[in-house]
C-alpha cells in the first residue's frame, strides 16, 4: 500500500497472533493495517514452535479466516490427542507396551498440525495481497506514546532502514509475543502460579511411533486390540507421553517432526535436558522404545525455555490498544490451549476495533478483558495443580474429560455460533462460566491428593490399559454440540444452562467415585444423600473425614442415578498394598 501517515490499526509483531488479526481485519472490514517486526525475514529461518491445533484455533484458521483449501492441502489434518503411559515392572521398549488413553473418532472440526513457519509465510502473502495492508521489516528503535484519552490517537515512530517515520494510528494490538512491548513498557507484567519449562526439537522425516517395535508389520496391522484403539494413523495424533511432572510430545508436521518436553520444574532437572543431546538421552531413558528411532535422526533445530508461563494486568483498553498472543497472558501448552487465546482475544479486539460508538466500545472492553481473564485464569489451576498426576492414568483421565467436557461446551459452541462479541449473550454466559471456577479450583487438587494416595496404598499398574474418552457420556454429549451451528443467543444460553447441570453431575461422580476407592465401599456410588452434600467450597481430600460424612449418610435410603456406569474407571484399579491398607476409621 501507499505510505501513510496514519493507519486504523497498527500490529506490533509478524508472528501468528499478529499475522492472522491482520488477515481477520482484511476479511470483515476496510480497515487499514500497517504492521511492523524487527525481523526483516517472516518467518525467520529458525523453526517456531507450537504446531498443535484444537477445535476453536482449527474453526478460527479453517472458517473464520477461510483458510479451510489451504490447510488441508498445505499442512495436516490432526487426529486428536493421545495419551501413552508406561507399565510398572516392564521395560517399555515396543510401542504395544505402553497403555493409551485417546479419542478414537475424528472430529467434526478439522483440527491441524501446523508447520508454523510455513503458515506464517502463506499469511503473510495473502495479507501483502491486500492493497490496505503494509509490512516494515526490520522497523527499529521502535517507540509508541499511546493514548492517554479515548479520543486521542497513538503516536508510533521507527525506523525503517536509514529513514525515520513516525504515524497514528487509532489503535496499536501488540503482538510481539515474549518481547511483551506493552506490558513490559507499561508496567503490566504479572507472574503466575506454573512454574514450568520446556526443551523441544525437531529432527527430519517422521517419526512413526507404530514402528517402536519388534512385532511384525503384518503382527502391527492385525492387532486385537485395534478394536479398542482403532486403525487411523496414530501419528497424525499430537502423541503425549507422560509421567509424574511432565509430559513429551510427538507432533507430525510435512517433512519433519517436533518433539518437545514440557515439565514441572521441580520434578525435572533443567540442566539435565536444556540441549538436544542432553534432551535425547533423557527420552530415550524415561521412554525407552525411542532409543529404537532418535539417536539415528539428524537435529534441525531446537529451542528451550526455562519459565514460560505469564500473567498480564489488562490486554485490552478503551484508550484502544490490546494485546494478543504471548505478548498478554500465556498459561500451558497442554491440550494446545495457545491457538484457542489467540482466536478468542483476535475475536474480541477485532470487534472492538470495528466498534465506532464511543459508549458501546467501552462496554465491550470492560467486557472483553473480563472475558479473556476468565478464559486464562480456567486454565491455571488446571496446570499449576494437575502436572503431578499426568503419569496415572486413572486420575488424568478423570481430569481431562471433566476439562474436555467443560471446553467442547462452553468455548467451542459459542465459538462457532460467533457468541461472543455479543453482549447479550455474555451477560448471560459469564454467571454460567463463573460458577465453574470453584468447581474446578477444588476438584484439580482433589483428584491431585488421590493420585499420591494412590501410591501409597494401590500397587503400581502392570497391565496395558485402553481408555477411549467418549466412554464418559458427559463428553461424548458434548462433542454433538460441534454440529449445533446458527444458534440465536437465547438457544445457545439454554444449551449451556443444561450443559452445565451435565458437567456439575459429572464433577459430583468424579468426588463420589474417588471416595467410593478410598473407602473401599461401592454402596457409595448408590448414595443420593452422600452425593447431594458434597460441598465444592470446602472439598477437601481427607480419608478420615469422608468416613465420618459417608456415615452420617450411609442409612440414607434414596438412590442416586448416574448418567456414567459407577464402574466406568474399573479398568484401572490395581491391589492395595497390604502393609498400607487403611484400618477401620483412619
Amino acid at each position: 500500500m501507499t505510505e501513510a501517515r496514519h493507519y486504523d490499526v497498527v500490529i506490533l509483531g509478524a508472528g501468528m497472533a499478529g499475522l492472522c488479526l491482520a488477515r481477520q481485519l482484511i476479511l470483515q472490514s476496510e480497515k487499514t493495517v500497517l504492521m511492523l517486526d524487527r525481523r526483516g525475514e517472516i518467518p525467520p529461518k529458525r523453526q517456531k514452535v507450537g504446531e498443535s491445533s484444537v477445535q476453536v484455533s482449527g474453526y478460527y484458521l479453517g472458517k473464520v479466516l477461510d483458510l479451510e483449501e489451504y490447510l488441508v492441502h498445505e499442512q495436516l489434518l490432526k487426529y486428536n490427542l493421545r495419551f501413552h503411559y508406561k507399565k510398572a515392572d516392564d521395560a517399555n521398549e515396543n510401542f504395544e507396551d505402553y497403555s493409551v488413553s485417546y479419542i478414537r473418532t475424528y472430529s467434526n472440526i478439522p483440527t491441524y498440525q501446523l508447520d508454523r513457519n510455513t503458515l506464517e509465510a502463506a499469511l503473510m502473502k495473502m495479507n501483502l495481497e491486500c492493497e490496505r495492508f503494509r509490512f516494515v521489516g526490520p522497523a527499529t528503535e521502535l517507540e509508541t506514546r499511546l493514548a492517554t484519552t479515548d479520543e486521542d490517537t497513538h503516536e508510533v515512530a521507527f525506523r525503517n532502514g536509514e529513514a525515520a517515520e513516525s504515524v497514528t494510528a487509532r489503535w496499536v494490538v501488540d503482538t510481539t509475543g515474549r518481547a511483551r512491548f506493552i506490558a513490559r513498557n507499561s508496567g503490566l507484567k504479572r507472574e503466575n502460579a506454573i512454574d514450568h519449562g520446556s526443551s523441544f526439537l525437531w529432527v527430519d522425516g517422521l517419526v512413526n511411533i507404530e514402528r517402536l517395535t519388534e512385532m511384525a508389520h503384518r503382527d502391527r496391522r492385525l492387532r486385537r486390540e485395534r478394536q479398542s484403539i482403532g486403525s487411523s494413523p496414530f501419528w497424525l495424533a499430537t502423541n503425549h507421553f507422560v509421567g509424574e511432572g511432565f509430559w513429551f510430545w510427538v507432533i507430525p508436521i510435512r517433512h519433519k517432526t517436533s518433539l518437545g518436553l514440557v515439565y514441572d520444574r521441580s520434578r525435572v532437572n533443567e540442566n539435565d535436558v536444556n540441549t538436544p543431546e542432553k534432551l535425547m538421552k533423557w527420552i530415550c531413558r524415561e521412554f525407552p522404545l525411542f532409543e529404537r528411532d532418535l539417536p539415528k535422526r539428524k537435529v534441525l533445530d531446537w529451542g528451550y525455555l526455562r519459565d514460560y508461563s505469564h500473567d498480564c494486568a489488562q490486554t485490552i483498553s478503551t484508550k484502544r490498544w490490546a494485546m494478543s498472543g504471548e505478548s498478554g497472558r500465556f498459561s500451558d501448552p497442554l491440550y494446545s490451549p495457545g491457538g484457542d487465546l489467540i482466536a478468542l482475544y483476535n475475536t474480541m479486539i477485532g470487534d472492538a476495533i470495528l466498534t465506532d460508538d464511543p459508549v458501546q466500545l467501552r462496554l465491550k472492553c470492560r467486557f472483553y478483558e473480563g472475558m479473556m481473564r476468565a478464559f486464562y485464569e480456567a486454565y491455571v489451576p488446571s496446570f499449576s495443580d494437575g502436572y503431578d498426576m499426568l503419569g496415572d492414568q486413572e486420575c488424568f483421565v478423570m481430569k481431562y474429560t471433566w476439562e474436555l467436557t467443560v471446553y467442547f461446551s462452553f468455548y467451542v459452541l459459542p465459538f462457532i455460533n460467533d457468541m461472543f462479541t455479543r453482549l447479550k449473550f455474555l451477560s448471560r454466559f459469564l454467571p454460567l462460566f463463573g460458577r465453574l471456577g470453584p468447581v474446578n479450583k477444588a476438584l484439580q487438587p482433589f483428584i491431585n491428593d488421590y493420585h499420591h494416595w494412590k501410591k501409597a496404598h494401590r500397587e503400581p499398574s502392570a497391565e496395558t490399559t485402553f481408555f477411549d474418552f467418549y466412554e464418559i457420556p458427559c463428553l461424548k454429549m458434548a462433542e454433538t454440540l460441534f454440529y449445533r451451528v446458527g444458534l440465536s443467543e437465547a438457544e445457545t444460553a439454554e444449551l449451556l444452562e443444561r450443559q452445565l447441570a451435565v458437567v456439575m453431575e459429572y464433577s459430583r461422580f468424579i468426588v463420589i467415585h474417588i471416595t467410593a476407592q478410598v473407602l473401599d465401599d461401592e454402596s457409595v456410588y448408590r448414595n443420593r444423600a452422600f452425593a447431594e452434600s458434597i460441598d465444592f467450597a470446602n472439598l477437601k481430600f481427607h480419608p478420615r473425614q469422608m468416613r465420618t460424612r459417608y456415615a452420617d449418610c450411609a442409612k440414607d435410603g434414596d438412590p442416586m442415578q448416574w448418567s456414567v456406569c459407577p464402574s466406568v474407571f474399573q479398568r484401572f484399579h490395581t491391589a492395595a498394598r497390604p502393609e498400607t491398607m487403611l484400618a477401620a476409621g483412619d
